[in-house]
């Protein structure tokens, strides 16, 4: 069973083998692999690291659609490549605190920045893990120098929690009240279920 997410402006689907070659086409740009902190991959390790991500259950990663650049009708199950713009991921790796997960998005496409997609992104990613995995608490590690995605959490309404000098990385939270929980019941966002 997999699921897709629809909202105003985009759509999360599932990370498919068929996104991956222009998943590593993005990671080629340096200032993106700073920006999110990672390291070169070759194709084969690209495909390697989407089957590991797609089979870890402390993982979730939806690749962003862009609506307006869906070319034809949606089809939920397909990978629609030429309306991919960007991914937004779930980490739950502290085995210690199960309601806290750790939330990263990207927006790799520049013609589709500054367009709300991130924010979007995020609030139905932080909405699925609230409803899905009884998530309550959001963490965000971003490089000091990533002042568009500091800004964006910060908007969300997540404090820095601590700073990194060595990696030159600031952490962001987020606790989820019900006041909060009740916004992110109102999102737009639509749950698709499809096999």
């Amino acid at each position: 069973m997999k699921v897709s997410l629809e909202g105003e402006k985009l759509i999360l689907v599932p990370y498919m083998r068929e996104h991956v070659a222009k998943y590593h086409e993005w990671m080629q740009d340096q200032a993106l692999l700073q920006a999110t902190a990672s390291e070169p991959l070759t194709l084969d390790q690209e495909y390697d690291m989407q089957l590991s991500w797609t089979q870890d259950p402390f993982k979730q990663t939806f690749i962003v659609l862009d609506k307006a650049l869906v070319v034809g009708e949606f089809v939920h199950g397909d990978p629609h490549i030429e309306a991919m713009v960007g991914d937004v991921n779930l980490y739950m790796n502290d085995l210690d605190d199960t309601q806290t997960a750790e939330i990263e998005i990207m927006i790799a496409e520049t013609k589709s920045r500054g367009k709300g997609l991130g924010k979007e992104a995020v609030l139905m990613m932080m909405a699925f893990a609230v409803e899905n995995f009884g998530i309550h608490v959001f963490r965000a590690k971003i490089g000091e120098s990533n002042i568009a995605s500091v800004g964006l959490f910060r908007r969300l309404g997540f404090e820095k929690t601590f700073q990194s000098e060595i990696f030159k990385e600031v952490t962001l939270e987020l606790s989820v009240t019900e006041l909060k929980r009740e916004e992110f019941h109102r999102l737009t966002a639509t749950v698709i279920t499809y096999s």
